[in-house]
């Protein structure tokens, strides 16, 4: 499931030295005529594993002023084929939330999600943990794949990334400051 979720464009940056972890992301994909549409993505409960101050400070700086707050983030991510409408930062239950919403003309470029018609679908690997879909879960030998008819008009999965348990991570919530 790492693999798949650490190469994903738009998480890329949260995971600057490989220090930014995330426990779930949650897709909600909006597809549009001609492959187009546009995409919301929730990464909950956000945390470091820097081991020092310094290493600290580069995720904090990475984190609240590239991603949350540049614009030169923005234009990355338009490069990539994602236009960011939208992106928040929010503290709930003492765990940091991030949230972008961004329009795409293309839809595999949302983690690849393919459009055979009548069908969209993702192919994960086995190993990924699906916590939630609207779609049908189908397993192959060495593969997972949601598949979702073009009837459905929110695309909708969740995704484990990573567990916490006994490890000494730093909550970046704490470092949150909205203002």
């Amino acid at each position: 499931m790492k693999k798949i979720f650490f190469i994903i464009i738009l998480i890329i940056p949260f995971i600057f030295n490989g220090c930014l972890l995330f426990h779930t992301v949650e897709y909600e994909v909006m597809p549009m005529e001609k492959g187009g549409g546009k995409a919301t993505v929730t990464i909950e409960d956000i945390r470091s594993d820097a081991l020092n101050e310094k290493e600290l400070d580069e995720d904090k700086k990475n984190l609240f002023k590239f991603m949350y707050k540049s614009d030169e983030f923005v234009q990355q991510m338009k490069d990539e084929g994602k236009t960011i409408t939208n992106r928040i930062l929010s503290v709930k239950n003492d765990k940091l939330i991030g949230k972008i919403d961004f329009h795409f003309d293309d839809i595999e470029i949302v983690e690849g999600i393919i459009y055979e018609k009548p069908f969209y679908y993702l192919t994960l690997a086995q190993g990924d943990s699906i916590i939630s879909t609207n779609g049908e879960i189908i397993y192959g030998d060495d593969y997972k794949r949601i598949m979702w008819d073009n009837s459905i008009k929110i695309l909708k999965f969740k995704m484990f990334s990573d567990s916490f348990e006994g490890q000494k991570l730093i909550n970046m919530a704490e470092y949150f400051d909205d203002k």
